[in-house]
């Protein structure tokens, strides 16, 4: 129904994106992955591939900043038990690159450490989808720059709107600086991965 939006970056969350397309505003879901590469460009003019799923619920349009996550995306609902939401944490857990690579060489343990993917649903995900992984197009290796504060703050949003308790959230977030080895400050992308993992 939908292919894609194009036009002017209205707001952005972790977790959402409104994109501004002729005055008319649409609210999409969006990955870890894909609020990344948003983060990256340039306000006035994006362009989200769409994906529009209705439930008996809800209504709700995903945006993706490429084609080959809105692939991955549709290939991973298709698979018995892995709902939008599931999909939605496994892409922003993974990239398109490494959840491919993993379904690929058949490393369940590594899909299965996607939170609220158990070994029954990973085994599947590897068994059904590792004759689809043709070649896609290559995933994201966006990174922020955003203070470790801010960082933090955004986190937590994503995490949340993800679905996790915030009791649970802000005790992790705050039991560690996020740093690298190094010292340099982690990314957005990187504690909310991390959290992922952790939670």
């Amino acid at each position: 129904m939908y292919e894609y939006f194009e036009g002017k970056l209205a707001s952005l969350e972790p977790t959402q994106a409104v994109v501004d397309c002729g005055g008319v505003g649409y609210l999409l879901e969006i990955t870890l992955n894909t609020y990344e590469a948003l983060r990256k460009g340039d306000a006035a003019r994006v362009k989200l591939y769409a994906h529009f799923a209705v439930r008996e619920d809800a209504q709700q349009l995903y945006g993706f900043y490429d084609m080959a996550e809105r692939e991955m995306f549709r290939l991973l609902v298709a698979v018995n038990g892995v709902g939008n939401q599931t999909a939605r944490v496994m892409l922003s857990s993974l990239t398109v690159d490494e959840l491919r690579t993993a379904i690929q060489t058949q490393d369940v343990k590594k899909v299965q450490r996607v939170k609220g993917i158990g070994a029954k649903t990973a085994q599947r995900i590897v068994l059904e989808l590792a004759d689809k992984m043709g070649v896609m197009s290559s995933g994201f290796g966006v990174r922020s720059s955003a203070t470790n504060t801010q960082a933090r703050d955004e986190a937590m949003t994503a995490l949340t709107m993800l679905g996790f308790p915030k009791a649970a959230v802000e005790k992790l977030l705050t039991a560690s600086d996020w740093r690298h080895e190094d010292g340099s400050e982690m990314t957005v992308e990187e504690i909310v991965k991390e959290g992922l993992r952790r939670l």
